[in-house]
């Protein structure tokens, strides 16, 4: 018999963003403004996460919240006073892009008390997504938006089901940042494999493998009750990798595709200035004259 876990034959149609974190790494920037909330050039993080959900066809995103960060939700909601304004001057473009962010899909929030770790915040969303599977999307980081990655995704795990997760490849030495996945081939297709374990932060000695979870995950309601009983792991915190592997382990089919575009990871200071400069010179608008400027500041001809 087929199980839902097995296949679901439906596409995932919600999203889970959570970004309840402290962001301490930003202090004291992170202070009274979201981390997910920084500007890439002139758009927040979070607008590309929920920009790459909107354009896989995901109408519905749930925020996972923390205190301080009711301004995530006020970025997604009308700004009739800014829109009159910008209909005055004639400033259409800036006023397409403001309307924009309300139109993008239908947003929703979810307060966790605090932050006791991803597995944590996933599983306060349970009541939200109810029986469907769903797809949950880092809030730190995103893909290049020529080169999407969940339209694959959803398409796979409408196919078998169970869990569907994207992986990247990294250097031995950084395993210990991440979680690691040992697999097996896979007939479904290029880039997928199957999982065959997962193990949270393992240090380069133990890693099973170089490839490491990005921050995508595809995931069957059945993800809530293997979190209710996983107990606290790495960092004294709910791992949602522990309670993806205890599905695994009880006959959940696990598949992952290996991500061959650019990921923009601005969870870390650095990080994030990489991606700001990154997608700064890919604009039509801005790349050619920042180009040049950039060249100039780190040969030493430009001072500012």
């Amino acid at each position: 018999m087929t199980t839902e876990a097995q296949a679901s034959g439906r596409r995932a149609v919600k999203a889970v963003i959570p970004a309840a974190g402290l962001a301490t790494r930003f202090l004291p920037a992170t202070k009274a403004v979201p981390k997910e909330l920084l500007p890439v050039v002139d758009r927040p993080v979070l607008q590309y996460i929920v920009e790459e959900a909107a354009a896989a066809g995901i109408t519905d995103v749930l925020l996972i919240t923390g205190r301080g960060k009711t301004s995530m939700v006020d970025h997604f909601d009308r700004r009739p006073d800014v829109e009159a304004r910008l209909e005055e001057k004639g400033d259409y473009e800036r006023l397409a892009a403001v309307r924009r962010t309300s139109e993008l899909a239908d947003i929703y929030t979810c307060r966790q008390g605090e932050p006791l770790g991803l597995g944590h915040a996933v599983g306060v969303a349970a009541s939200h997504i109810g029986d469907n599977a769903f797809a949950v999307l880092l809030g730190d980081e995103f893909v290049e938006e020529d080169k999407p990655l969940l339209p694959a995704m959803l398409d796979l795990q409408a196919r078998t089901g169970g869990i569907v997760l994207a992986f990247m490849e990294v250097k031995p030495e950084e395993t210990s940042r991440y979680g690691i996945a040992s697999v097996r081939p896979s007939d479904l297709g290029e880039d997928i494999v199957e999982v065959t374990g997962l193990v949270e932060k393992p240090p380069p000695a133990e890693a099973p493998s170089n490839l490491a979870v990005l921050g995508r995950y595809i995931l069957p309601a059945t993800i809530f009750e293997a979190i209710n009983n996983t107990k606290p792991g790495s960092g004294g915190e709910i791992q949602l990798t522990d309670a993806m592997a205890a599905l695994l382990d009880s006959g959940t089919p696990v598949h992952g595709i290996v991500y061959r575009g650019h990921r923009y990871d601005t969870g870390m200071p650095l990080g994030y200035l990489q991606a700001v400069v990154q997608i700064a010179v890919q604009r039509a608008d801005l790349g050619e004259e920042f180009r040049s400027w950039l060249t100039e500041f780190v040969t030493g001809g430009a001072k500012g």
